[in-house]
Order: C-alpha cells, then structure tokens, then sequence
C-alpha cells in the first residue's frame, strides 16, 4: 500500500506537552534478552512498530510465549540458548536491521540451518559486518561469501569466546558480539569504536558479567558467559531519535515551545541536542534521574531566530546518525555553510540517506555539495517555499518521509509525500502527534 500525505500550509505556532513513542532500541533488546531469560518479564510502553512485532514473531517461531495486550508485553523466557530450534526454519526480520543483526547472535548454538529474510530494503544492507565475528564464534552461514538476505545460519555446539575489533562506530555489530558471547566459553574481548550503549548497560542491570572501559574514541568490552539471567520488567522510556523531530519543527516554527515528557537521554544518543545547541537551539532538561542505568529527562525547546551553520564536529557522529537528515533540515535555514563528514554509515541504513537528504535539500533550492561521505549545506536564513515538491521514490524510507514532512510543515509550499505507510516500522504514532501539534495533514 503507497499512502500519499498533502501539505499545504506551514503550521501555526504552539505551545504544547507531548510524549512519544517508546525507545525502538530498547525495546529491540529487552525483547532479546528477556527471551533469554528465566520465567515471565513484563515491558511497559513497549514500542507497537512493525519492527517490533518482527521481534516477537520471530521469537515466538522459536517456541517463546509471548502475551501482547494493551498494557504490557510479556515474554516466558526458557533460559539461555533454549530455543525450540526446527529443521526448515524461516525467520522474517522485515525491515529492521536491528532485529536481524543481532538475533544472528542467539542462533550460533542452533543445530540446524535457518534462513533469515527481510523486505527489500534491508536485502540490500550489508551483513558481513555480523557474520564475520559471528563466523569466528563458530558460526557457519550459507551461500558461503554471501554478505546479504536472504542467508542462513547453522550454529555449533562448540562456541567459544574470541577478540575482535569492531571499526565501524555500530552498536549493532557490537551488541552481536555482546549477545553471542552468552553462549561462548571462555572471555570475549571486543575494541569498539564509540557507539551506543545500551546493552552494556542492560547487561550490567542483569548482573551478566561484563567489563567496560572506555579510552578516547574507544570502548573495550570483556563478556563472560552466564548460566542464568533473571527475568525482568522494564518500563520503556521515550525515543529521543523520534522526539529529534518535533523539536526540530518546534525549532523552525515561529513562537511555539515545546516539552516532551519522559525521554532516553543516554549520552551515546544525545548527539543531536549537542548539534542543534552548538547551531543556536537553547534545548534543555528537566527532571532528570536514572532509570536501570538509563539516562531520563522531559525535554524542552521552543523556537529560535539565529540558527548559524556548524562544522560539526564528528564526535557527534555515532550519537546523532539516525537524526541527520532532520539536522539537515535546520542547517537549511542557518546563517552560512554547514559542513558534516564521515557520515559513510548514512548510506547503510534504510536508504542512502546523505545522497536523499542532499537531493529533498536540492529540490527546495538549497545548495549542497556531495560526497560519499560528506556533505556541505548552504544554508538559508530566509527560506520560504512556494512551489510544488513531489517525494516518490525513496525506497520507502521513514525517516526520509517524515523529514519531508516536517519541511513541509515548517517552510510551507504544497507537498505530496508518498510512503505515509513507512512510520508503522519505527513510529506508528508519528502523524497523528503532528495533527494535535496543530499540523494539517490530507
């Protein structure tokens, strides 16, 4: 189905308080590890997204109890590696690279190949990443030199703990590694570079021997194999990559303030808020306390007058790449030349974001210059569109629908975007806070 929105109007200004989905990442690993668990665990504000009913589909093909209703999600765990595995297995990641990079990592002790499968989009994303540590595990995986879906998987009884040096800044390839070395013996040793890091801290909270250290732009992560993990409840807090995009509206919209309740402001995700304060947002936290080792904060911003360009500095990078297209956006309409770089892991997500992001900016006359890995925005401090812009074609990528939307809604001009239906993977919810927002949508 090919849902298309109109835009007409910019939006009016507003002072509002919102809460927004819950964290995507976080409710990816809880489902994870609590199917590793011993007995019942209980998530709360569980994201509802496709991504997500993609987990719990797949656990429940092997052989977890799942009860989902309106209140809480619960998972019977059957301890580590106890899994109903079946000959002829076929597991359905859909679009979540998420999902299907790291359930790999709890499949190495399966005696029997599984084919795992996802949509177009994520057939095309690159898998050798996770199949080259999960290989050195004791893994073997099917067509051999194969690096995307479809692709299968047989697992070994012998798994033992290895050291590996992951180079990409990608949570998920370390969280694999993480996940896989509960079945290993012996200590996997793993130098990352800096990313998210929400599963050392929910492996420190469930008492999984793990060590961290971090050493400038470097953690180094020591796993050790648990014979339990304890079940446990979890009350998912607020997604900031999907909060990044109100406040970004909220930035470009005239006389409007905005506070969204009840937001993960772990420091590994919180890249955006330093970007956009460091290009004149005055973005602030209230309430501030730590939930199981997460970082929890409302959040509020209101709009503001004398955005400048950045050199962003890519520190930034690790903790802010699913919030730069909407970054993008505000470096549009800043005082002189933006300018982002290293930015390579754009182009492995759903889309090839820096070349789309480049051709949305291009397409509301905004120059830019282009590389593989960087970009240059021109940016406008006067920019008002009139025109018609038409967005088909982006191979159905949510965060390039809803960047577009937030344009349209913040610059005016008559926009038709395509894929309405591409939110149900990572934010349900997301038109539907625009419309109470005083948004109008066709």
């Amino acid at each position: 189905m090919n849902k298309v929105i109109s835009i007409n109007s910019s939006i009016k200004n507003f002072n509002k308080t919102i809460t927004v989905d819950g964290d995507k990442s976080l409710s990816i690993r809880w489902a994870l590890l609590a199917s590793q668990a011993e007995g019942r665990s209980k998530a709360y504000n569980l994201l509802m997204s496709e991504d997500i009913l993609f987990t719990l589909k797949c656990l429940k093909k092997l052989g977890i109890k799942i009860n989902l209703n309106k209140k809480y999600c619960e998972i019977i765990g059957k301890g580590i590696n106890n899994f109903n595995y079946k000959k002829n297995l076929t597991l359905n990641a859909g679009n979540s690279g998420t999902l299907s990079r790291l359930i790999l990592a709890l499949l190495i002790r399966s005696p029997f190949k599984i084919k795992l499968i996802g949509d177009r989009s994520l057939s095309k994303r690159d898998f050798s990443r996770v199949i080259r540590p999960l290989k050195k595990f004791g893994a073997s995986f099917y067509p051999k030199n194969k690096s995307t879906l479809p692709i299968y998987i047989k697992g070994s009884e012998s798994i033992k703990a290895i050291k590996y040096y992951e180079t990409k800044g990608s949570a998920q390839i370390k969280s694999c590694i993480m996940l896989a070395a509960l079945n290993a013996t012996g200590t996997t040793k793993i130098i990352a570079l800096k990313s998210r890091n929400h599963t050392e801290i929910l492996f420190k909270y469930l008492k999984i021997p793990i060590k961290v250290k971090n050493k400038k732009n470097l953690t180094l992560i020591e796993v050790k194999k648990k014979n339990q993990i304890d079940n446990f409840n979890y009350n998912i807090p607020s997604d900031i990559s999907s909060s990044a995009f109100f406040l970004v509206l909220t930035l470009l919209s005239k006389n409007s303030k905005l506070t969204i309740k009840n937001v993960n402001i772990n420091p590994s995700r919180t890249g955006c808020i330093s970007i956009l304060n460091k290009m004149g947002a005055k973005i602030t936290f209230k309430n501030t306390k730590y939930y199981k080792g997460e970082k929890i904060a409302d959040i509020s911003v209101k709009s503001a007058k004398n955005l400048k360009a950045i050199k962003c500095p890519t520190k930034y990078n690790s903790s802010a790449i699913d919030e730069f297209l909407i970054i993008f956006l505000v470096a549009a309409k800043s005082k002189g030349i933006s300018f982002f770089k290293n930015l390579s892991e754009l182009n492995q997500k759903e889309s090839p974001r820096l070349k789309l992001g480049s051709k949305i900016l291009n397409m509301m006359g905004i120059k830019t210059e282009l590389t593989n890995h960087s970009i240059k925005i021109f940016g406008n401090p006067n920019l008002k569109l009139n025109k018609v812009y038409k967005i088909k074609n982006y191979l159905k990528d949510h965060r390039i629908f809803m960047m577009s939307t937030i344009a349209g809604l913040a610059f005016g001009g008559n926009w038709k975007i395509n894929d309405a239906d591409s939110i149900n993977t990572s934010f349900p919810n997301f038109l539907k806070i625009i419309k109470n927002l005083g948004g109008k949508i066709r």
